[in-house]
């Protein structure tokens, strides 16, 4: 029998293996260099809270996606609590159909009750606004009588001028993301709400940044469509959660599994272990040895012992980040790949948990919710005055993600640099550190505060910045290596979402199976606006 390693049990490395095992005659064997499942989309379980790291909707346009998601756990067949309590009327499925790993057909099944069954898809109401000038916008910004007044009419006729400009004299060669996003939405738009932000996220100015960036995040999305879309909202919600007609940004519906992201990828690595895959957790990959043109073997280490062990295989999947990988890689790689690989950065991530008896801000929306709470699944912290760039209500994306559901559970999102200001505080002077920020915006009370934690994540965020402009140097090689597949955001260097991670990998089993050439479709994941939704499985 053939053998995959795959390094990294996030989504990309675990959809390859559910995916050669399902069809394929080619054994998974994972290598993860932590001891938890599912890469940045893990769940950590801090006292029965639990934390999703970056905030994860499942969502996608590719149907091929969305169906494998819920395979694997079945859209809600009766309320969840929060349902309950509000009397709120969401989709129910009447039932379901599965297909276990190897099978052909599926069988149908009953829809499950999240109030009896764990392995279950909530589906969820999506709202994230912004918070400037200490009060909430709208995201995307829409003109609402709300917005006119937070701005004022001076600034908001400056937006309008400035937008009309943008259509009529646009940029015409985007050099930067501070182009891409005038284009888009004018100079005066783009400098209330975009430009503060995402230098915050990335710490560098956007007209360094590559407009790529822009590219994958927010694709087709301009001030039209977002008017257009508002405009259609208004004859009422489409409850379907596909929304194949709607853009990324805008989408209102996403499912979410009962407990957090990492609960899928757990389940998934269940299955595939049953099914015949190793998973080995804490050994890490610190090499590969090339050969006959392709990886000859794969080195690995004990985190543990310190124990390094060889390991051959006919195919290899790389989730690692590029710069580490090309860091270890022995034989002879060109010098100006690996100076490339050597350039290439990223942002690195801290969440500080907090465990609340209440918010000092409140439902002031028409949305129903228990203990009225503020409706948002995520706020955008566009103050200023704080280095907080984000907050999550874990209470809205699943009620099950709270051990106590009189308790406000919250994770404050900060990008950073290792080793930088933020990274070097000891956790205890960090989680201060941020209790104080959103104390200072008006957001909570410390004296309400019952409990904190704070995980760090590094490489979370691949940039377009730094050697990036000559990324293709390094493609061009590992597109040499006929038995190497990378797959996933950082695998890639590229800022995928989770769906996208999986169809790289998808595409990756996908050349396997038909005898393909390696990297042969996989970088076009992400790159057409519609993200491939109705190319099918060879």
């Amino acid at each position: 029998m053939k053998r995959a390693i795959i390094i990294g049990a996030g989504p990309a490395g675990l959809t390859a293996a559910y995916e050669l095992l399902d069809r394929t005659d080619v054994k998974p064997i994972i290598f993860e260099a932590s001891r938890a499942i599912g890469g940045i989309s893990r769940t950590v379980d801090f006292k029965g809270n639990r934390i999703d790291i970056g905030g994860h909707r499942f969502f996608s346009k590719s149907a091929r996606v969305m169906d494998w998601w819920m395979n694997i756990m079945p859209l809600q067949g009766a309320p969840a609590r929060d349902d309950r309590l509000l009397g709120r009327d969401v989709p129910l499925a009447a039932g379901c159909e599965r297909r276990a790993l190897g099978e052909q057909a599926p069988r149908k099944v009953p829809a499950p009750d999240p109030e009896q069954v764990d392995e279950v898809m909530l589906y969820r109401s999506r709202l994230s606004r912004i918070f400037y000038l200490r009060s909430f916008f709208n995201y995307p910004i829409a003109l609402t009588v709300q917005t006119v007044r937070n701005l004022g009419l001076v600034r908001m006729a400056r937006i309008g001028v400035s937008y009309a400009w943008t259509r009529m004299f646009p940029i015409r060669h985007e050099k930067s993301l501070e182009d891409f996003f005038i284009n888009r939405f004018g100079r005066e738009l783009y400098h209330t709400f975009f430009k503060d932000y995402t230098e915050k996220v990335w710490g560098v100015p956007c007209d360094v940044i590559k407009p790529e960036w822009g590219a994958q995040r927010i694709k087709g999305l301009s001030v039209t469509k977002a008017l257009l879309h508002a405009a259609r909202s208004l004859a009422g919600r489409d409850r379907d959660v596909r929304q194949k007609n709607v853009e990324t940004s805008l989408i209102e519906q996403f499912l979410y599994p009962k407990f957090g992201p990492g609960q899928m990828w757990e389940e998934v690595a269940r299955l595939v272990t049953a099914a015949g895959a190793e998973l080995h957790l804490g050994q890490r990959c610190v090499g590969m040895r090339l050969g006959d043109g392709g990886i000859a073997a794969v080195l690995i280490e004990d985190t543990a012992t310190g124990e390094v062990t060889e390991h051959t295989a006919d195919y290899v999947f790389s989730t690692m980040a590029v710069k580490d990988l090309m860091a270890g890689m022995r034989g002879d790689v060109p010098a100006a790949v690996r100076e490339v690989a050597a350039g290439l950065q990223y942002r690195d991530f801290i969440t500080v948990g907090l465990l609340l008896d209440k918010l000092l801000i409140g439902n002031e929306t028409a949305l129903k919710t228990v203990n009225d709470l503020v409706p948002d699944n995520w706020i955008y912290i566009q103050e200023r005055d704080v280095r907080l760039g984000r907050l999550q209500i874990f209470n809205n994306w699943s009620p099950y993600m709270v051990a106590d559901p009189q308790k406000v559970w919250i994770g404050l999102e900060y990008f950073c640099n290792e080793g930088d200001d933020l990274w070097s505080m000891d956790d205890g002077t960090f989680a201060d550190f941020a209790v104080a920020e959103l104390a200072k915006i008006g957001i909570i009370d410390p004296a309400d505060v019952r409990d904190k934690v704070v995980i760090r994540v590094p490489k979370t965020y691949p940039a377009y910045f730094g050697t990036y402009d000559r990324f293709a140097e390094v493609r061009a090689f590992t597109d040499s290596l006929t038995n190497l597949f990378l797959v996933g955001r950082n695998g890639m260097h590229r800022y995928n979402n989770q769906d996208h991670s999986m169809l790289t990998a998808m595409t990756a089993v996908d050349n396997i199976a038909r005898g393909a050439a390696g990297m042969s479709g996989i970088w076009d994941v992400n790159v057409e606006e519609e993200y491939h939704e109705e190319k099918k499985p060879a």
